[in-house]
């Protein structure tokens, strides 16, 4: 993974998302061989660079009220991606399925974690 070499990069939730992003290349190559799964990799990789992208931009705007504001949509687009993930069952190995829903969990959670230790501070 090419880095940004700035604070985000210490934040582990954020390396968390950009892993989900990256690993779901591979999973695209097993949905894309249903037709089914081609327009679920559609909207899975945007809801992906999505987690990412807000907690870049987030971090991008300072520690004021803007973070948590995206943060929680970084958290709404993770739990997009979490069901989506479900609605894939069909077509992904169990297995896989099962690490990447956990994965999604502890992102959902460090989302939520963050976003209220930031507002206490506040």
């Amino acid at each position: 993974m090419t880095t940004l070499n700035d604070r985000l990069e210490s934040f582990g939730i954020y390396k968390l998302a950009c892993t989900l992003y990256d690993e779901f290349w591979s999973d695209s190559e097993i949905l894309g061989k249903d037709y089914r799964g081609r327009e679920l990799v559609k909207q899975q990789i945007r809801s992906l660079d999505s987690i990412c992208a807000n907690i870049e931009e987030g971090y991008g705007r300072g520690f004021g009220k803007e973070l948590p504001y995206h943060l929680r949509i970084a958290r709404g687009e993770a739990r997009e991606s979490k069901g989506r993930y479900i609605r894939c069952r069909f077509l992904i190995p169990e297995d896989l399925l099962n690490k990447r829903i956990m994965l999604l969990d502890q992102l959902i959670g460090g989302l939520t974690k963050s976003i209220n230790t930031i507002e206490k501070k506040s």
